[in-house]
């Protein structure tokens, strides 16, 4: 059974710093990539970031370049999203979610091209 377990969120000040880390279960997890999305009240679901199955790849929204960092541990069979520098607007429920797709930057900033789910973490950035 695939299983996605978001962690580290929380209630932070303007200018914080939080990581949010995702453990894996279930599936092949040095073979996915690995996707970071948030989804804020009223609005849908957005694509934060992704991370080759290998780590050597990574890809941001222009929203939180420079500002957030994916990295993963194949070993651990996490993947996580330091952020720093946290504007208000960052305020979302973050997930992690695991693609098979191994190509396509673009393709992979998409939700539906990922199957598996986390439940998601609160992120909560005061001003």
């Amino acid at each position: 059974q695939v299983l996605l377990v978001d962690s580290g969120g929380g209630l932070v000040q303007a200018g914080g710093s939080l990581r949010l880390s995702c453990a894996a279960s279930g599936f092949t997890f040095s073979r996915y990539t690995m996707g970071w999305f948030r989804q804020a009240p009223g609005k849908e679901r957005e694509f934060v970031a992704h991370i080759s199955w290998t780590g050597a790849t990574t890809y941001y929204a222009d929203s939180v370049k420079g500002r957030f960092t994916i990295s993963r541990d194949n070993a651990k069979n996490t993947v996580y999203l330091a952020m720093s520098s946290l504007k208000p607007e960052d305020t979302a429920v973050y997930y992690c979610a695991a693609s098979p797709r191994t190509v396509g930057v673009q393709s992979l900033m998409q939700p539906a091209e990922y199957p598996y789910w986390g439940q998601g973490t609160q992120v909560t950035v005061s001003s």
